[in-house]
């Protein structure tokens, strides 16, 4: 398969560096704010008013959206549904996954990550390094799920949640949709939407006002 990435910073690098893993052509990077002829070695193909042509050029093309922050991610892909591009995943060939699991288009799984027995995870995800995914989990689109995250049976995460980096949660919580569960934090109990919960056991320390 032939893919082009979305996104010229950090995680855009890793993404890369998984592709080039599992054998993948990558044809180039789109980013809007690049403006060097080549980057991370491979050629910078403009910015997103490029999609028209590219998709003509390249109509076979994988995109993924490389971009760590959930919103502006989830924006990129809306603009690029509009122009109705395919998706692809990229799966790191040292990760983990059950063949009863469930993985949406656009998400990418890192190196050592693990998704165990019948857990779902959304659209435009990120399961990022080592984190572990147990069985019967549900992580819903544009959600980031940092490194070294543990997550027992039955854990739900909504919608652009962002799990930080070592945090770790018990069976059957739920943190609600564009919830920041703070880096080492341990979730023993449900969090609401919209909200930062930090510490062990994590208690909400601010609310904010919802993203829409």
């Amino acid at each position: 398969m032939s893919y082009i990435v979305f996104g010229a910073g950090g995680h855009a690098k890793v993404v890369i560096d998984i592709l080039r893993s599992r054998g993948e052509e990558i044809i180039g990077v789109l980013d809007d704010y690049c403006q060097v002829g080549k980057w991370n070695g491979l050629p910078i193909l403009g910015d997103i008013g490029q999609i028209v042509q590219l998709l003509s050029k390249y109509p076979e093309a994988l995109f993924i959206v490389a971009i760590g922050d959930n919103t502006i991610r989830m924006n990129i892909v809306s603009q690029l549904k509009l122009a109705n591009v395919k998706f692809g995943t990229a799966v790191h060939p040292s990760a983990v996954i059950a063949p009863s699991s469930s993985i949406g288009e656009g998400t990418v799984v890192m190196p050592n990550a693990v998704i165990n027995a019948e857990a779902y995870v959304g659209e435009h995800v990120i399961i990022n390094t080592t984190a572990t995914i147990d069985h019967d989990c549900r992580i819903e689109d544009f959600a980031h799920i940092s490194p070294g995250v543990h997550m027992a049976g039955g854990v739900q995460i909504g919608y652009r949640a962002h799990i930080g980096i070592g945090a770790s949660l018990i069976p059957d919580v739920r943190v609600g949709c564009d919830t920041i569960v703070g880096a080492a934090s341990c979730v023993i109990r449900d969090l609401p939407e919209n909200v930062i919960a930090v510490g062990c056991p994590a208690r909400v320390i601010k609310t904010y006002k919802d993203k829409g």
